[in-house]
């Protein structure tokens, strides 16, 4: 059997409704603490968001029929697990852990 050919993920696609970059940015930058990555110049006009904390990188792309995955989602593994879900807790959304 040849060798795996990849080594890691190199980032996670998620949709996005039009307009809610600045909501993206409050989540992911702002209460998360990840940066916002410069996307190519051939990307920018489409109204995406990129963000990174380490090596994971996620990307939020703007679909104009944006509806809501029922299942899909990022999993995230983080240090200060506990602070993370008081600081999310404090900003009035309601994390759940099993």
């Amino acid at each position: 059997m040849p060798p795996l050919p990849f080594l890691r993920l190199d980032h996670v696609q998620l949709a996005m409704p039009s307009g809610q970059e600045g909501a993206a940015r409050a989540f992911y930058g702002d209460l998360l603490g990840m940066r916002e990555l410069v996307k190519p110049e051939a990307l920018q006009p489409r109204g995406n968001c990129w963000f990174a904390s380490g090596e994971v990188q996620l990307h939020l792309g703007v679909e104009a029929d944006f509806r809501p995955a029922k299942k899909a989602h990022p999993a995230l593994r983080c240090a200060g697990y506990e602070a993370l879900l008081r600081r999310l807790s404090e900003a009035g959304f309601e994390p759940q852990s099993d």
